[in-house]
């Protein structure tokens, strides 16, 4: 009876090896993840059982962007997953050393990094304010940078380490430089960030890559800022967003860094190529996104 038990339970670990989620009890560092893209892709990886812990500013709700931090990680919790909401803004360094440090008292340690949280300014040169130049810089590039810098140590101790970017490969036709440049120029340094830190973190198993969409996704920003509803008819919801990022981030790191991919990409990769589901108006012409 004894021998049977034991043969039964070595089944049942391996199984459980084999089968188990990828993402169970793996914690995921995502910045402005109370909303938007990067709460779907805290939501995603939640479904798994994944700790997230929500980095973002908003701890009472915009009416014209919804959710905070409490609001998503509740939403998280409810998915599966254990959440950690730290109200951080990550321009300024002391909040998110102090956003790594709960995270990893809390969690145990840090094994995915999102960088999600960026500004958006589609203005020329001369109507590009200084204080919407630095917000962009600030927050695009020195965020991301400084959040990474912080999580790095973390992740070193991490059995599959993801650093992933939601930034757009880098496109050197002149027209993503002619009517916004200084929005381009920080998107770009982005991806940047990430190619550096592939190449940086390779010895270390840590990969770093790029997300971008084929076409535009429903969010408040393109519902306030760019297109409103027009445009958002003509857009994918973020789970098409949710979906990549899960797949590249269950990948070996050793095998899968350096890449700035773009979503339809990485599903096709799956052999996922029916995405009528993700269209907010099925059928609908759809509008690719800046950079491709």
């Amino acid at each position: 009876m004894n021998y049977a038990n034991s043969l039964c339970n070595g089944f049942l670990i391996r199984f459980e090896k084999i089968f188990a989620m990828p993402f169970t009890n793996k914690t995921v560092v995502i910045t402005g993840a109370s909303r938007g893209i990067g709460k779907a892709i805290g939501l995603r990886l939640a479904k798994d059982g994944a700790n997230i812990v929500i980095a973002s500013k908003s701890v009472e709700e915009n009416p014209k962007l919804g959710g905070t931090i409490y609001s998503a990680a509740a939403e998280m919790e409810a998915a599966g997953g254990r959440a950690l909401a730290v109200q951080c803004d990550i321009r300024f360094e002391e909040q998110v050393q102090q956003m790594v440090e709960k995270a990893v008292a809390h969690f145990g340690g840090i094994d995915i990094l999102v960088n999600n949280a960026s500004a958006i300014n589609l203005t020329n040169t001369e109507q590009t304010e200084p204080k919407r130049f630095d917000l962009m810089y600030d927050i695009n590039v020195r965020g991301t940078f400084m959040v990474s810098r912080a999580c790095i140590p973390h992740l070193k101790k991490s059995t599959n380490a993801h650093i992933l970017n939601l930034s757009p490969p880098i496109n050197m036709d002149m027209k993503w430089f002619a009517n916004h440049l200084a929005y381009t120029i920080s998107k770009y340094d982005m991806s940047m960030i990430a190619l550096g830190l592939a190449a940086e973190l390779k010895q270390f198993n840590i990969a770093a890559n790029t997300l971008w969409p084929r076409t535009t996704i429903a969010t408040a920003a393109v519902n306030n800022l760019l297109g409103g509803q027009m445009l958002m008819n003509m857009s994918r919801t973020v789970d098409i967003i949710a979906d990549a990022a899960w797949y590249i981030l269950s990948k070996p790191a050793a095998e899968c860094t350096g890449n700035t991919f773009i979503d339809e990409a990485v599903l096709a990769k799956e052999g996922i190529t029916d995405l009528e589901k993700y269209s907010v108006v099925p059928g609908a012409q759809l509008y690719t996104d800046l950079f491709l």
